[in-house]
């Protein structure tokens, strides 16, 4: 499993409409962006990866309050092991008339056997 798998589940039970990249077709009045930020390796001392960091941010598009959705969505993370980096408010956009609040997770992950 990767993070974007497990975001689109917790997402999809909230339920909200989760998309990746970009949202295709009609947007309702609340859905999700999910973005991947970045997929890294760590290492430790014999030199060699034993880990998979991967970072997503999901972006809450809302034309109503949206805080609610900010914590239902905060405690569906946490509860799902997602590591909170950054929660913030990116602004009305007045052409959409949505609010956009973007949340920031990581996970880490064993490293898989290719």
């Amino acid at each position: 499993m990767n993070i974007l798998e497990e975001l689109n589940n917790l997402v999809s039970a909230i339920p909200l409409p989760v998309e990746t990249g970009v949202f295709s077709g009609l947007a309702p009045d609340e859905y999700i962006v999910i973005t991947p930020m970045s997929d890294r390796l760590d290492f430790y001392a014999d030199n060699q990866a034993h880990t998979v960091i991967e970072e997503a941010r999901l972006s809450l598009f809302s034309k109503i309050n949206y805080l609610g959705r900010k914590k239902q969505l905060t405690k569906a993370l946490l509860a799902g092991g997602m590591t909170i980096t950054d929660r913030q408010y990116i602004g009305f956009e007045n052409d959409t008339k949505y609010h956009h609040y973007a949340i920031d997770v990581l996970k880490e992950y064993e490293m898989e056997d290719e």
